[in-house]
């Protein structure tokens, strides 16, 4: 049986005994569900369920998914990375690329969804990003806006970069209205309207989401270390197909990817920014 997380832990050692809990690494290494590094593959490194990379021709024909990648739009850039190797989308990504979302890789829950999601970006937004939004990541068994988190940037220029974290379509957007003429779908953002992203630049990406699904719900974006804002109220359901529940990698994208690693804990402020100054990545904690 898996161990406690260290931050509930070092929550009990400080009610006992009045010290303070365990170092930042120590909460990052028992809270860690799954590691890509690309170091050897794009398969990932560690996990608690499923570590093989899925890919099919598009995210509506799951149902021709195969274990791998075949195809030379995305590669292995060797040596490219933040952390040794990464991902490099040649050009506008337009594939289904991904990681199975069940068994333990995402910690999610129908009753309050917690977790963290981590990632290194190398991009110059406004000369490399094909025309249109683009979405690093996405997390779902279905829609950007249904049962989902996401980072993108949008397709006006200049760009901004923005989290995203929906419930169920049917709860929140019951009239299925479209994005521009519903608030609700702006209130579930954070935006960055000059978001660090730059050519030969790497950028770490942190979505730090809290009961999500549940009264209090919440989602905040970190860039380098750095709050960029919250999400609140985000407390419509959260339901999930698993069969079809992914780690949707590089929708669009174009651009070096790197380091994805994912927790089951809401990461604190001085862990995201340990996270951020770890050397060697999310590798030195498996």
């Amino acid at each position: 049986m898996r161990r406690l997380p260290a931050l509930l832990l070092g929550s009990v050692w400080l009610l006992s005994c009045g010290e303070p809990g365990p170092p930042p690494a120590e909460v990052l290494k028992e809270a860690l569900t799954f590691h890509a590094g690309f170091e050897d593959g794009m398969d990932g490194a560690f996990s608690l369920g499923d570590r093989r990379i899925y890919s099919a021709p598009s995210y509506k024909e799951l149902d021709r998914r195969s274990p791998g990648y075949w195809g030379t739009e995305i590669e292995l850039a060797y040596d490219g990375g933040r952390f040794g190797h990464a991902l490099r989308f040649n050009s506008k990504n337009e594939k289904a690329l991904f990681y199975s979302a069940a068994e333990g890789n995402v910690a999610f829950s129908t009753e309050g969804w917690t977790g963290t999601v981590s990632f290194w970006l190398s991009v110059d937004p406004e000369n490399e990003l094909a025309p249109g939004f683009c979405d690093p990541i996405q997390i779902t068994d279905s829609a950007y806006n249904d049962s989902a988190i996401w980072v993108d940037f949008t397709r006006e220029t200049p760009r901004q970069f923005r989290l995203g974290a929906f419930g169920e379509l049917s709860a929140w957007n019951p009239d299925n209205k479209p994005n521009d003429q519903n608030p609700g779908f702006n209130d579930r953002l954070v935006v960055v309207d000059q978001p660090p992203f730059a050519s030969g630049k790497w950028t770490h990406v942190v979505i730090v989401h809290e009961n999500l699904g549940a009264p209090g719900g919440e989602a905040t974006l970190y860039l380098d270390g750095r709050s960029q804002g919250s999400s609140q109220g985000v407390s419509e359901p959260f339901e999930w197909d698993e069969s079809t529940a992914s780690i949707r990698v590089g929708v669009n994208y174009v651009g070096l990817f790197d380091d994805l690693a994912l927790f089951s804990t809401a990461l604190t402020a001085e862990q995201v920014k340990a996270l951020f100054e770890l050397e060697g990545g999310a590798a030195t904690l498996r």
